[in-house]
């Protein structure tokens, strides 16, 4: 490909990341307006959110494999066009049922789609420096739609009406359609390890279904309420039988080998510690700054734009940090920014303004966007030939997972912190800086053993291994890399009402 296609094809997977981290995250401040609009019970609002998430992490290992099997070309442009006219729906839907069903069909889109964006990136670009440079590029698009989408979603359904929070994706879709037809190239894996594992697509999609549905409905159910129990019995059996599966196959859908490696196994742990902190914190922290502070949803969604502008930054510079001073440095760097910038935000009270904020968001958006693009890029070159979708959907899918685990863990520390408190008879805004304080060092303590995991796993002795292990997942692999190795590659006490970065 020329640099022009490649540089236009990135473009085109940075727009359809931005468009999914758009919609995730511009809903969560429209959600009492859709309520009043559609005479929706508590319930249904729910499953608004909780019907996308479900769909969507359950599918992502699915998603990665077809477009692996299939074509990743082919599965983004399925993808996209899945969401962009389910968002068409959505933003038309006069009822909560059709709402609803859009939402988890926009779920499925995604699962399509955000597995084929990491791995096109990584066929397209073939160069190193380019592409840790386009993954920096793609990372720091995504903060972006982190950052405007709270704004937006205030804007728009305060002022103008909320079905255009979904119909914002259609140009978005239709552009992104135009740049990828003639600039996104096929890719796909080997024919010999192009078939699809029917079992182990079956046992993975009922595994992170059960997990996803017993995170999200465990608050209101009950953790030891019979439903609960029996969705997480489902999803142990699931995952034994996904394990056995895979050990057994001769075309795996996951290559339980590629875990030897400690740039991917490290890599996906350091993910999943991220995404553990930053996904509960950021929804706690806009709890904090409504119900303490007094925000509007508006203001509160202004306070994070600072934040993400700096994973914005952070991100594309992670790069050139990580060729001075190595990857596993870069990252190990950026979660020490981020316990340092949660540690500050654990020392703030009520009746604080912007000025009082912005250190530690500061801080803490820059040790976030620093680390995501090593540890991505670490992972992915990681994954052998004819893997990068499953790869990709790997990463998204521990991220999902571990987001919303750091959800309910968080909520549950809160909660029970703020029950102590209030039973001793502290005022309610006390109670909750108790347990909001509580939450922030429970994520502070789980970032710095990140520190630590992603400085030990991470390190370059580990990448001599690499060639070894690419031959024994795929032996044709070990051949091919003689001569051109390509590496494929509302109310927050509730985990549905987190939706992903």
């Amino acid at each position: 490909m020329t640099a022009r296609a490649r540089w236009w094809a990135l473009t085109a997977v940075s727009l359809a990341t931005l468009m999914t981290y758009l919609d995730n995250n511009i809903i969560n401040v429209a959600i009492p307006t859709i309520q009043r609009s559609l005479h929706l019970s508590v319930t249904g609002l729910e499953w608004i959110v909780s019907s996308y998430l479900l769909v969507f992490a359950g599918l992502l290992l699915v998603g990665g494999r077809i477009a692996d099997v299939y074509g990743r070309r082919r599965v983004f442009l399925t993808g996209l066009a899945i969401f962009t006219l389910s968002s068409l729906t959505a933003g038309l839907a006069g009822s909560g049922g059709v709402l609803i069903g859009a939402r988890a069909v926009q779920g499925l889109g995604a699962a399509l789609l955000t597995p084929a964006t990491l791995a096109i990136i990584t066929h397209t670009f073939t160069d190193v420096r380019e592409r840790t440079t386009a993954i920096g590029i793609w990372g720091a698009i995504g903060a972006l739609g982190l950052a405007i989408g709270p704004v937006l979603g205030g804007v728009i359904s305060q002022h103008i009406h909320w079905g255009w929070i979904f119909l914002i994706n259609v140009p978005i879709g239709v552009l992104t359609f135009a740049l990828a037809i003639p600039f996104v190239a096929e890719s796909r894996a080997q024919e010999q390890t192009r078939r699809l594992d029917i079992p182990g697509l079956v046992t993975s999609a009922v595994m992170l279904f059960a997990l996803t549905y017993a995170l999200i409905e465990g608050h209101d159910s009950g953790w030891t309420s019979p439903v609960i129990i029996a969705a997480f019995a489902t999803s142990a059996v699931a995952a034994a039988l996904f394990l056995a599966v895979e050990a057994r196959s001769a075309q795996p859908m996951v290559p339980l080998p590629i875990f030897r490696s400690s740039h991917f196994s490290g890599g996906i742990a350091t993910m999943m510690i991220w995404a553990f902190g930053i996904f509960g914190i950021y929804f706690y922290t806009s709890l904090y700054l409504q119900d303490i502070l007094g925000f509007s949803p508006t203001k509160a969604g202004l306070a994070f734009v600072p934040m993400a502008l700096c994973i914005a930054l952070a991100a594309t510079l992670a790069p050139r940090v990580a060729a001075v001073i190595g990857s596993h440095r870069t990252v190990s760097l950026g979660m020490l920014l981020m316990v340092v910038g949660l540690t500050l935000f654990a020392r703030l009270g009520g009746g604080i303004g912007y000025g009082s904020l912005m250190p530690g968001f500061l801080v803490f958006g820059l040790g976030g966007g620093l680390m995501t693009v090593p540890v991505t890029n670490s992972a992915l070159e990681a994954a052998p030939d004819g893997h990068a979708g499953i790869a990709s959907a790997l990463i998204n899918a521990s991220r999902e997972v571990a987001g919303l685990l750091g959800v309910t863990v968080i909520g549950a520390v809160l909660s029970a912190r703020e029950g102590v408190a209030l039973r001793t008879g502290a005022p309610s805004h006390s109670a909750f800086l108790d347990g909001y304080h509580l939450g922030l060092w429970v994520a502070i303590a789980l970032l710095a053993v990140g520190v630590v995991v992603s400085y030990v796993t991470l390190r370059p002795r580990a990448a001599a291994r690499h060639e070894d292990l690419a031959t024994t997942l795929v032996p044709e692999a070990g051949r091919a890399s003689e001569t051109a190795r390509v590496p494929e590659q509302t109310r927050v006490l509730r985990a549905q009402d987190v939706t992903p970065l």
